[in-house]
């Protein structure tokens, strides 16, 4: 799979937060469709089906992120994977 620049990633994460914040899911159809636009290039550039999946596959990526802090992408420890 292609990985997104952090960069990238970065303006998508704040591109959609600005949109959300300023509740675009309820405004008119260009911030409506702007949203579903960033949502799903978000869900694309990081492998995933849902925004919440790709908003925190896309923070994991970005510089400073912590890589020994896996929690959201695997089983607590003593938990047996499915």
């Amino acid at each position: 799979m292609l990985m997104a620049h952090p960069t990238v990633l970065n303006k998508l994460i704040e591109e959609y937060a600005a949109l959300a914040a300023l509740g675009a899911d309820h405004g008119d159809e260009e911030a409506r469709r702007r949203l579903e636009d960033v949502t799903y290039t978000l869900c694309v550039a990081t492998g995933t089906r849902d925004i919440d999946s790709a908003l925190a596959a896309a923070r994991y990526r970005l510089p400073g992120a912590r890589p020994e802090d896996d929690s959201l992408l695997s089983p607590p420890s003593g938990a047996s994977a499915a």
